[in-house]
C-alpha cells in the first residue's frame, strides 16, 4: 500500500536532515529554487525522450523509470521550499483545487 502525502514529506525530511549533514552550506530557498529548476530541467529532458524529440535507442523502460524519477525530485523540492516557507502543502494543494473546483462550476461546468 502506498504513503499518505504527510509520510512522504516526513521521509523526504529526514533525507533533507541527513543531506544537511554533507552540504557545503545550508540551503535556504535559494538552494531549493536552484535544484528545483535543475531538476525540471532534467524532467524535461526525459519527456523529450519520451516523446521521441532526442534520439534514444535504449530501453523506453529506462526511460519511464528515470521520468518517474525526475517527477519525484520535482515534488522533493516543492516540498523543500514549502517547509522553508512553513506552507502546509497539502493544504494549500487542496484549497488550490478547491478554488479551480469554484472557478468551474461557476463556468457551469
Amino acid at each position: 500500500m502506498g504513503k499518505s502525502f504527510a509520510e512522504m514529506q516526513e521521509m523526504y525530511r529526514d533525507i533533507v536532515r541527513r543531506f544537511n549533514q554533507i552540504e557545503l552550506r545550508p540551503w535556504q530557498a535559494q538552494g531549493a529554487m536552484i535544484e528545483l529548476t535543475k531538476q525540471t530541467g532534467e524532467l524535461a529532458k526525459q519527456v523529450m525522450l519520451k516523446e521521441h524529440y532526442y534520439a534514444w535507442d535504449g530501453d523506453q523502460a529506462e526511460i519511464d523509470e528515470r521520468l518517474g524519477n525526475e517527477m519525484a525530485d520535482v515534488i522533493a523540492q516543492v516540498m523543500r521550499l514549502a517547509d522553508y516557507y512553513q506552507i502546509d502543502l497539502e493544504k494549500a494543494f487542496m484549497e488550490a483545487r478547491e478554488d479551480e473546483d469554484d472557478y468551474l462550476k461557476s463556468r457551469g461546468v
